[in-house]
């Protein structure tokens, strides 16, 4: 891919040796991938305002959506944990176990689609989801409007974020609400993004040798944009499946959406962005080791066994995907009243 490199794919580590050289692959790199960006201003061509910003916090971060007053969006999606739980699957309403592992609401904003089948196009519908799902929270739209309408606090803040509609308080709302804090949570200024930016301190020469192998063995054929994947969507085994631990018979991902028989075991790619924090990995979540992870892809997705330096040079340069983690003021809740409608009964594990 390059006419010049002081790396050279599968022989071991070799020192990163010229300005030339670390152009070259920036340059390639900026192309494939590009930076995160430091603010999101607009969705969908509308503009995400403070008032819409501070009433999604506040949902995100309450659990009476769900009808046991116990699950919050943060539950499965902890800002604390890299934006995911760090468990194989999500544990639910009554105990339950969700069937996938929860992807990572960090940087969610950029991913084409949401859900590892991409079943909701954007953050305001994926946000509908989990509310309804019995596996999750599950409530149900005319529950939600009903706790929200009980207390005053949340009847000001609807007003607020929504001017000039007469009845705020709609569970669409509640959605969109969520979605514009959702935007908030972006991590830019990660090591990688300060390479981009021209330092060429900011990688090492193992994490450089990690980008170049990256590139060179064909990686950012998926995980390519500024989220590094979340882009479109693969067969999980392209070239060999993985055993029934990582790939589950039973889950055929994006066909469950299409109906359509080339999308069996077809999921959207993982975006790579802040990776090292979400362990354990695939939708199965079954994979606790990043550079496991990245042996796994190397045949299963490339058909190729990478060497061990390879591997672990990969895995040094996923870690410099970590950006700056957003900080987060936990949110005091409006109180409720008499008329909040009253948690279910929660079963204990069996």
């Amino acid at each position: 891919m390059f006419s010049s490199r002081s790396v050279l794919f599968g022989v071991g580590m070799v020192a990163w040796a010229t300005t030339a050289g670390a152009n070259e692959l920036r340059e390639t790199a900026a192309m494939l991938f590009g930076a995160v960006p430091t603010a999101v201003a607009e969705v969908r061509g509308e503009a995400v305002t403070q008032e819409r910003v501070e009433l999604g916090r506040m949902l995100f971060f309450d659990p009476r959506l769900s009808s046991s007053h116990i699950i919050s969006c943060n539950t499965c999606h902890n800002v604390g944990t890299g934006g995911a739980d760090n468990v194989p699957t999500s544990i639910g309403h009554g105990w339950q176990k969700g069937p996938r592992n929860s992807p990572t609401v960090l940087n969610s904003v950029f991913n084409i689609a949401q859900f590892w089948d991409g079943r909701a196009p954007d953050l305001r519908e994926q946000a509908k989801g989990p509310v309804q799902a019995g596996v999750e929270m599950a409530s149900t739209p005319e529950r939600v409007v009903a706790t929200l309408k009980s207390m005053p606090g949340y009847e000001s803040a609807f007003q607020e974020a929504f001017p000039g509609e007469s009845d705020p308080v709609t569970f669409d709302n509640m959605a969109i609400a969520i979605e514009a804090f959702e935007t908030t949570l972006i991590t830019p200024n990660s090591r990688f993004d300060q390479f981009l930016a021209g330092s060429d301190d900011a990688l090492d020469d193992q994490e450089t040798h990690g980008l170049q192998v990256f590139i060179d063995s064909g990686c950012g054929a998926c995980h390519s944009g500024s989220n590094f994947g979340g882009q479109d969507y693969f067969p999980f085994g392209v070239v060999e499946r993985p055993g029934a631990s990582m790939l589950p018979l039973g889950d055929k991902g994006r066909f469950a959406v299409t109906q359509t028989a080339d999308d069996e075991y077809v999921f959207r790619a993982a975006p790579l962005r802040n990776v090292e924090l979400t362990a354990p990995y695939f939708h199965s979540g079954q994979a606790w080791d990043l550079e496991q992870a990245v042996a796994i892809m190397s045949t299963s997705q490339l058909g190729t066994e990478l060497a061990e330096d390879d591997i672990t040079a990969v895995a040094a340069f996923l870690r410099t995907l970590t950006g700056e983690q957003p900080t987060i003021e936990y949110p005091i809740l409006p109180p409720s009243t008499i008329d909040t409608p009253k948690p279910e009964y929660m079963g204990a594990p069996q």
